[in-house]
C-alpha cells in the first residue's frame, strides 16, 4: 500500500547522557522531538505525572507504564503491517497481543479509511541544526497531505489532554516540508484505548489538526525548541 513519493533514508540514533539523538547527514546530533518535549515539559505536567505515582504507588505506576508501552509498541507493529502490506497479520495466541490487535482493528475500521495513499511508515525526519525524529506515518488522509500518529491509551482522552501530541505533529510536518519540499499542514491522531473488559470492545478517537489550530501548535513548538536550545 506504501506510494513511493519521496525517498526516506535511515537516520541512526545514538544516546547522549541517556537523551535520545539523531546523527544526521550533516554531521549533527540533535536531539529528537521527545528529548526536546520531555526537557521543556512545564511545571504543572510535572508536578501532576508526580502526584499520579504518589497517589497510585510508584511500584504500581511503573507496572502500568510498562504495559502500556508494551501494548502500544504491538499496536503500532501491527498498524505498520496493515500500511505496508493490506492486512494485520494473523490473530496473536497471546492475550496481551491479542488487545493489541484488537485495538490496531479498531484504527483500521474506523480511522484507516480515510487515508487515500501511504508514503511511509516509521518516517525519519530532521529539521537541520535544530531536531529530528520519526513519525509513524506519512501520506494523504482525505485528499490533504498529512501527517498521521497511532496512539494507544488506557483511557479515553479529551483534546485539551493532548496538547504534547500535536505538538509533535507540528514538528514532524515542519521537518518534512524542509526535508522534501512539501506544504503539509494537516496532523491526525487515530487513537484506540484499551477495552474495559475482555469481551468491550475498544474505543476509537480520532484528532484532527489543521488551519489555525495546526498553525498555532506551529508556533508552539518552535517555542518549545527555542526553550530546549536557551536551557541545554
Amino acid at each position: 500500500m506504501i506510494t513511493e513519493r519521496y525517498e526516506y533514508k535511515p537516520i541512526n540514533r545514538v544516546n547522549v547522557d541517556g537523551k535520545r539523538y539523531y546523527a544526521t547527514p550533516t554531521g549533527n546530533k540533535l536531539p529528537s522531538v521527545t528529548t526536546i518535549l520531555d526537557r521543556t515539559k512545564p511545571e504543572e505536567q510535572k508536578q501532576a505525572l508526580r502526584n499520579w505515582k504518589k497517589r497510585v504507588g510508584e511500584k504500581k505506576a511503573q507496572e502500568i507504564v510498562t504495559e502500556a508501552a508494551s501494548r502500544g509498541t504491538r499496536m503500532h507493529a501491527y498498524l505498520e503491517r496493515f500500511v505496508k502490506e493490506d492486512d494485520l497479520g494473523e490473530f496473536p495466541t497471546n492475550p496481551y497481543a491479542q488487545t493489541a490487535w484488537f485495538m490496531a482493528a479498531q484504527v483500521v475500521l474506523k480511522g484507516m479509511s480515510s487515508g487515500n495513499e501511504y508514503w511511509g511508515c516509521e518516517v525519519p525526519v530532521y529539521y537541520d541544526g535544530l531536531y529530528a525524529g520519526t513519525t509513524d506515518c506519512v501520506g494523504v488522509w482525505n485528499g490533504r497531505p498529512a501527517i498521521i500518529d497511532f496512539k494507544q491509551t488506557n483511557k479515553p482522552k479529551k483534546r485539551e489532554w493532548i496538547g504534547d501530541y500535536f505538538l509533535q505533529l507540528t514538528a514532524y510536518a515542519q521537518a518534512h516540508n524542509e526535508m522534501h519540499g512539501t506544504d503539509i499542514n494537516t496532523g491526525v491522531i487515530l487513537m484506540c484505548a484499551k477495552p474495559e473488559s475482555k469481551d468491550a470492545t475498544p474505543q476509537y478517537q480520532e484528532f484532527v489538526l489543521e488551519a489555525d489550530e495546526f498553525n498555532h501548535w506551529s508556533e508552539q513548538w518552535m517555542k518549545r525548541v527555542e526553550l530546549y536550545y536557551q536551557i541545554a
